[in-house]
């Protein structure tokens, strides 16, 4: 029976066969962290087209609106009076054309008597037709004031959502000044990344991006060719952007180039009072070696760790 219960502890005491691994050096993708802000792809704002008193404001913050859909009223009360204006014009010059026109009938009736001569009868057809054309003009004008006065209907430019609305209900505004901005055409996120990393970005590669204690992928675009303030800027597209809250940041790493490192299963390493060891296989046998670890990252799966120093590349380690 002693004989049994020794060879049972002799059996749970063996040690675990350990699989060889030999340590070489491998391409590493290194990573730049920076700062990305959710924008709108079109920004654009929707402006008065004459200037007068907002007397009604459709739209506030937030709201989803489409494209030509109304989000303000502007009334310049001048144009009522500047179209009663035209209509007493118009009064007054269709007055003269009937008078126009009685003279010109009167002058045909005296020139078949021979009373008056064809100069006088030219002159009353010529002022008919000079009342006419004034009338034509006049309603011309009064139809541009009409026109403006349709103007005043501020309009969504595009479809999208309600970013900002400087002004309020009562306010006077000018022609041309912005009542609404609308942002549209999708959200994306903007970069701005150090000037000694552009020659190093590469339009189609993969991203990570963390947001809402939360890691997501997406794709770098474009790269805009302009500097500024030291920064190059390159655009973000994201399947699944968070869009809630535009100009927001978004923590975000990307490929900035690649570098040999050693890298072993993480599964390797051996922590003892805080510091982390690997068994090295050696001419004389297995050792326990300290080495330094740095980043972790994930290949084939399986989670690996880089080695900053410890490990030479050809050494071949011990894995559980």
């Amino acid at each position: 029976m002693r004989l049994l219960i020794a060879l049972a502890l002799l059996i749970g005491a063996s040690p675990v066969l350990a699989a060889p691994f030999e340590v070489a050096l491998q391409p590493f993708t290194e990573w730049k962290a920076v700062y990305g802000r959710v924008e709108a792809r079109d920004l654009v704002p929707a402006r008065a087209r004459i200037g007068g008193t907002v007397v009604e404001l459709l739209v506030s913050e937030r709201d989803e609106v489409e494209a030509g859909a109304k989000i303000a009223v502007v009334r310049d009360e001048k144009i009522a009076f500047q179209i009663a204006a035209y209509d007493a014009e118009l009064r007054a010059l269709r007055a003269r054309l009937v008078r126009a026109e009685a003279e010109l009938e009167r002058g045909r009736s005296l020139i078949e008597r021979g009373v008056a001569t064809a100069q006088r009868l030219e002159q009353l057809a010529t002022d008919v037709e000079v009342v006419r054309n004034e009338i034509a003009a006049t309603e011309a004008q009064r139809a541009v004031v009409l026109q403006q006065g349709e103007e005043g209907e501020v309009l969504a430019p595009i479809a999208g959502r309600v970013l900002s609305v400087p002004v309020t209900r009562g306010a006077v505004v000018m022609a041309g000044e912005s009542v609404a901005m609308i942002g549209g055409g999708g959200f994306y996120l903007r970069l701005a990344i150090p000037e000694r990393h552009a020659f190093d970005l590469e339009e189609g590669a993969d991203i990570r991006i963390v947001a809402g204690g939360s890691e997501a992928g997406g794709k770098l675009v474009k790269i805009y060719p302009q500097i500024d303030n030291g920064r190059v800027i390159a655009d973000v597209e994201v399947a699944a952007l968070d869009d809630t809250f535009v100009d927001a940041r978004v923590l975000v790493e990307i490929p900035v180039g690649v570098r040999d490192a050693l890298l072993v299963p993480e599964s390797a390493l051996t922590t003892r009072s805080g510091l982390d060891f690997v068994r090295v296989v050696t001419p004389g046998g297995e050792i326990l070696r300290a080495v330094v670890p740095g980043e972790r990252l994930m290949r084939d799966g399986i989670p690996h760790v880089e080695i900053l120093t410890g490990l030479h590349p050809g050494e071949t380690i011990l894995l559980p």
